[in-house]
């Protein structure tokens, strides 16, 4: 809800023509949109370009919009498959997903790292994030977005089916694929 009013309101009057109701709706959901975006589209700047166009797509295909998803889980879908018509356009794959610490743990990296931060800790917790980045750069596309989405922007594994247009098992399935690849890469430093 934006100041007090539900997303579906707006969306409603949004529909009927207000762009002030969608304008609210960009408010709410900018800085999610391009903090997604950018963990395609290295820079900053074409990373705001590319989230400007989902949201511009967003508004355009807004009178389809019928509600059978998340408004929030449908313009992810926009802004995934905009940001990889980017990529495709400029003929080149995603370079680097910056992950923080607190992500490196979701991604099961052990409970070794909630010990106290000796500097071989801290080392070992940059060795072990630098490895989990070059992890999911290395996954193929479908794996590394489910992770992405699903690790990363925290979303349910039935949002990230409507988010990548496949089945619930198949998100399952992309999601326990990308952590065993990444696991196996952090074996050889967790031993």
């Amino acid at each position: 809800m934006v100041r007090g009013i539900p997303d579906r309101e707006l969306i409603e009057r949004a529909q009927r023509g207000d762009r002030a109701a969608f304008d609210r709706l960009v408010v709410k959901y900018q800085h999610k949109l391009v903090k997604l975006v950018s963990r395609y589209v290295r820079d900053p700047s074409e990373a705001l370009d590319v989230a400007q166009e989902a949201f511009l797509k967003a508004y355009r295909a807004l009178p389809n919009f019928r509600g059978d998803s998340a408004f929030y889980t449908w313009l992810y879908r926009i802004a995934i498959n905009t940001a990889k018509n980017h990529l495709a356009s400029l003929s080149r794959r995603p370079l680097e997903v910056d992950i923080d610490t607190t992500d490196a743990e979701q991604l099961d990296a052990s409970g070794e790292l909630r010990e106290t931060a000796t500097p071989e800790r801290l080392l070992q917790r940059e060795e072990i994030e630098r490895t989990v980045a070059r992890a999911i750069e290395e996954l193929p596309e479908d794996l590394r977005i489910a992770i992405v989405l699903r690790e990363i922007e925290q979303l349910s594994y039935e949002d990230i089916a409507l988010a990548m247009d496949c089945p619930i098992g198949t998100v399952r399935s992309r999601i326990f694929r990308a952590r065993e690849a990444i696991n196996k890469q952090l074996e050889p430093l967790l031993e």
